[in-house]
């Protein structure tokens, strides 16, 4: 019987870090303070103790799923690597996290950096690799300072290097800065990035774990997938799967912003309610408001109404809701918010980080954008509400990323539930709302 209870549950991947509103944050742990708490003894212990393929089966059998958005099984992927090679393996940890909502990976980097590293040694260890990469949003100037020198110390300690703890077995690890663009988060425009291209998306096949940095079988993960594989490693796939459902198991880091009273990121058992990580965890709306929609799993992913809060926050129970888990960051909107600005600020947010390579997407939201000005101004027409939804249909399934998909959510799923706002920006052509609210994305 699955464990979900989150008043009892406690974090073992934050180790208690909540808020990132903390005043000064917490410092990052040092490698002293992270062997007293037995730090890289898991890693220790898989090396004496258990073959690479166990490590994967114990992954496999856990059943963790990426958390970076997609939620593919983490096992799975790394059985898409060829079986013999003469070519290196490569591992690239994606801490490029510029999803508007989403801001969970950055208290592992900024304040458990050596949970990572642990995570990103057994993952290499288990797939056969010696070279690591973790590529950092270039906004994150703390986090890569942070990782630098966490790298340095696990180096100067010999748990990096030559002689991994003093095995037979040798591991890289390199940091890489980003230049602050959001579609290097997709995991091939990383990899261009990270060669000294431009960062565009490929086309796949092939795909990265046959033909990815420098051509060479590589796999990539997110920050929070990599460092929840220590505790699978070290307590069993029993116990992580005596967390969350059966096809989302085991524990998350929920980030929550908006418009509630205690945003910020909390670690909990998956299948926690989205009614209860509004009200409960992260204590109500602000003001004691009325709630108006949630994006449940970060800009990308359809709104929902409020009457679609009571759902488990899993990747099936979401969907079940007609939205997407996605990073697991939603983002709460009151009653105050206007709707039609809400979407005009996301669509801008992707106009901007559009890359251009594709048509659809690089003129396909700088249209929304303008149409959405537009109606916001005062200028708008009914025949844009059709004709938004329009666009949205010439731009989904025609590019080479998820990007143009990801940038016509906010629109399909805001004139789903809020066309009347729409339909009232252009009837009193002006905005109904008086703006008392910040910016949210």
């Amino acid at each position: 019987m699955p464990n979900n209870s989150i008043q009892d549950y406690r974090p073992v991947l934050l180790d208690g870090v909540v808020d990132l509103a903390d005043d000064p944050m917490p410092p990052a742990e040092t490698l002293a303070r992270y062997r007293e708490k037995n730090g890289y003894r898991t890693l220790e212990r898989a090396l004496a103790e258990m073959t690479p393929a166990e490590v994967v089966e114990r992954v496999k059998k856990s059943g963790l799923r990426g958390r970076g958005g997609a939620g593919f099984p983490t096992a799975v992927k790394w059985g898409f690597l060829p079986k013999e090679t003469k070519a290196p393996i490569y591992l690239c940890c994606n801490a490029d996290e510029s999803e508007p909502g989403a801001f969970k990976d950055r208290p592992i980097l900024e304040q458990r950096p050596h949970l990572l590293l642990e995570g990103i040694a057994l993952t290499c260890y288990a797939i056969g690799s010696h070279k690591a990469f973790i590529y950092i949003r270039g906004e994150y100037t703390r986090a890569i300072h942070t990782m630098r020198r966490a790298v340095d110390e696990a180096k100067q300690a010999g748990v990096l290097g030559e002689k991994v703890l003093g095995r037979d077995w040798r591991l890289d690890v390199m940091v890489h800065s980003g230049a602050g663009a959001y579609i290097c988060g997709e995991e091939s425009a990383l990899l261009n990035s990270l060669e000294g291209k431009i960062g565009w998306p490929r086309l796949r096949p092939p795909f990265p774990a046959v033909k990815g940095l420098y051509s060479c079988p590589t796999i990539i993960n997110n920050v929070e997938t990599l460092s929840t594989v220590v505790p699978i490693v070290e307590r069993g796939s029993e116990w992580f799967r005596s967390y969350g459902s059966a096809e989302s198991p085991g524990i998350k880091i929920y980030s929550i912003s908006g418009h509630v009273k205690r945003p910020g990121n909390y670690e909990l058992p998956m299948n926690v309610t989205l009614r209860e990580l509004i009200y409960d965890v992260a204590g109500g709306i602000r003001d004691d408001h009325a709630l108006k929609a949630v994006i449940p799993g970060g800009s990308s992913v359809p709104m929902l109404p409020p009457d679609r809060i009571d759902i488990p926050m899993t990747f099936e129970g979401v969907k079940q809701a007609g939205s997407m888990l996605g990073s697991g960051t939603p983002i709460v909107l009151d009653e105050e918010t206007c709707m039609v600005w809400a979407v005009r600020n996301l669509v801008h947010f992707y106009a901007d980080e559009s890359c251009g390579q594709c048509t659809p997407c690089r003129e396909g939201t700088g249209w929304m954008a303008r149409i959405l000005d537009r109606m916001e101004g005062g200028r708008g027409r009914y025949e844009d509400i059709d004709l938004l939804l329009e666009i949205t249909r010439q731009i989904e399934g025609r590019s080479i990323c998820a990007l143009g998909d990801a940038a016509c959510q906010p629109v399909k799923s805001g004139i789903e539930f809020f066309r009347h706002e729409f339909e009232a920006h252009v009837a009193q052509q002006r905005c109904p709302f008086e703006k008392k609210y910040t910016q949210i994305a």
